[in-house]
C-alpha cells in the first residue's frame, strides 16, 4: 500500500510538479511542524527556495477542545469561525482566555524550531503551503486562512497524500493545490509511506538550519551571477 519510503522521498516526489517555481528567487515554502518539515526540505532544496516553518494553533472550544472556534498562526495572525462563536454563545473572556494560553504555546514552539529567526517575509511572495499529508485539513486549511492575513503574490497548498475531497476543497483559497495521491479509501496519512516514525524537533531544528545555509548560498551565487553581469554590460 505504500506509496512513498519517508517524508524525505515524498518531498522529492512533490517537488517534481513544482519544478515551475524554481526560476522564482522569491519563492518562500512553508512547513508545517513537524511532519511537513522533511517533506518541505525537499522542497526547497528542489528549487532552491528559501524554507522557514509555519505554526498553526487550534483555538479549541473550552470544555470541547476538538472543536475549533478559531486558529492563531506565525505572523500573528488569529482566524475566528464567527458561526460556532456565535452558536455556542462563546463569550469574549473565553476567547480571550483560550488565545492567550495558545499564544504562549505558539511562541514556544516557534522558539524550539527557529530559535531567535524571524518568520520569513510573506508579503507579496509566491508562497508554497507544505504538510506530509491531508486528512480533516483543519491545519492546512487554519494556515491557508491565515496567509490571506498575510498577503503572498500567490499561495500553493502541496502534499503528497490526501483524500481527493479535502484536497479539491482548498482550490476556493489556494491559487494552486498539488496533491500527488488522492487514494480510495483514503484511511490514514501514515498508510501511504513506509517510515511514518515522528518527525522530532532535533530534526526541524538541523533541516531548516541546512535549507537556511543553502538559501544563503543561492542568495550569493545570484547576487554574483548580477555583478558579472553587469561588468559584462557596462
Amino acid at each position: 500500500m505504500t506509496e512513498f519510503i519517508n517524508r524525505r522521498d515524498a518531498g522529492r516526489k512533490l517537488a517534481q510538479e513544482l519544478l515551475k517555481y524554481e526560476d522564482l528567487t522569491d519563492a518562500l515554502v512553508l512547513a508545517l511542524p513537524r511532519g511537513g518539515v522533511p517533506v518541505g526540505f525537499e522542497v526547497a532544496k528542489a528549487l532552491e527556495a528559501q524554507l522557514d516553518v509555519y505554526v498553526v494553533r487550534k483555538l479549541g472550544v473550552v470544555g470541547h477542545e476538538e472543536l475549533a472556534m478559531g486558529a492563531i498562526a506565525s505572523g500573528d495572525v488569529v482566524v475566528w469561525n464567527e458561526d460556532i462563536i456565535r452558536e455556542l454563545n462563546i463569550s469574549p473572556t473565553a476567547r480571550e482566555g483560550v488565545l492567550a494560553r495558545e499564544k504562549e504555546e505558539l511562541k514556544r514552539r516557534e522558539s524550539a524550531y527557529r530559535g531567535n529567526r524571524s518568520l520569513a517575509e510573506i508579503r507579496d511572495r509566491p508562497v508554497i503551503l507544505v504538510d506530509d499529508g491531508l486528512a480533516t485539513g483543519a491545519s492546512m486549511r487554519a494556515a491557508a486562512a491565515a496567509m490571506h492575513a498575510l498577503k503572498p503574490s500567490r499561495l500553493v497548498v502541496a502534499v503528497p497524500t490526501g483524500p481527493a475531497e479535502t484536497c479539491e476543497s482548498f482550490r476556493a483559497t489556494a491559487d494552486e493545490v498539488v496533491c500527488l495521491m488522492t487514494p480510495r479509501p483514503f484511511s490514514a496519512i501514515g498508510l501511504w509511506y513506509a517510515d511514518f516514525s515522528q518527525t522530532t524537533d532535533e530534526e526541524v531544528r538541523e533541516l531548516l538550519e541546512e535549507a537556511d545555509h543553502l538559501w544563503t548560498s543561492r542568495l550569493h551565487r545570484h547576487h554574483k551571477g548580477e555583478e558579472y553581469e553587469h561588468r559584462v554590460t557596462s
